[in-house]
């Protein structure tokens, strides 16, 4: 359980920074019918999980073949897990970085796929920074970490289209940067976590 929290909580604070994936969400909630909206996010929780995955499970079967590589990951991880986190507490998003919503279903599919798999700096980060914690996580537990955070891209995506889509008139430029300012303090922390087994697994603490 202690492996699905840590991965649940872990994928929030990954998934819900606002960059162009979540703006493509919440725009669709501002702006579509209920049922467009939860369509549309149904789409973005699956390519957001497929790339987890492939992030997840290739650095994973690397690090298998390599075991050296095992320790850089969690090393150079560590600092860009951190890195990302001081990012996003300097970030300042707006809504005006919108991206068209009214689109027709297969256009919808297209974007989503799109703002989730064309972004290199998310693939790098994502990789980087699940790779450097399956190298931290106790053998057999790769499907519990996997899985909350599997649950945290469904909560984050569904929950956000929901709360967006009954308050609309209050959401704004504002919370959008809290967002990111509390899932920076998150990152950071568990950045420094896996400098901390890193640190341990080179006999330093």
């Amino acid at each position: 359980m202690d492996i699905y929290l840590q991965g649940l909580t872990m994928g929030l604070a990954y998934v819900a920074p606002i960059g162009l994936q979540n703006l493509f969400v919440i725009n669709t909630a501002l702006t579509q019918r209920r049922q467009r909206v939860y369509l549309t996010a149904l789409i973005v929780i699956f390519f957001d999980i497929s790339l987890g995955l492939a992030c997840f499970l290739g650095v994973g079967a690397l690090m298998q073949a390599l075991p050296w590589l095992q320790k850089v990951i969690l090393a150079i991880g560590s600092f860009i897990v951190i890195g990302i986190g001081i990012g996003l507490l300097r970030a300042k998003v707006s809504m005006a970085e919108s991206t068209n919503v009214h689109l027709p279903l297969w256009k919808v599919v297209t974007t989503a796929c799109i703002v989730t798999w064309c972004n290199p700096q998310a693939i790098i980060d994502g990789t980087m920074m699940l790779g450097a914690f399956r190298a931290s996580l106790p053998a057999g537990t790769d499907f519990y970490f996997i899985g909350g955070f599997a649950s945290a891209s469904a909560l984050w995506f569904l929950g956000i289209s929901t709360i967006i889509s009954l308050f609309s008139a209050r959401f704004n430029d504002r919370i959008l940067r809290i967002i990111n300012k509390v899932c920076g303090i998150v990152i950071i922390f568990y950045g420094a976590k896996l400098l901390w087994s890193f640190l341990g697994l080179m006999g330093l603490r």
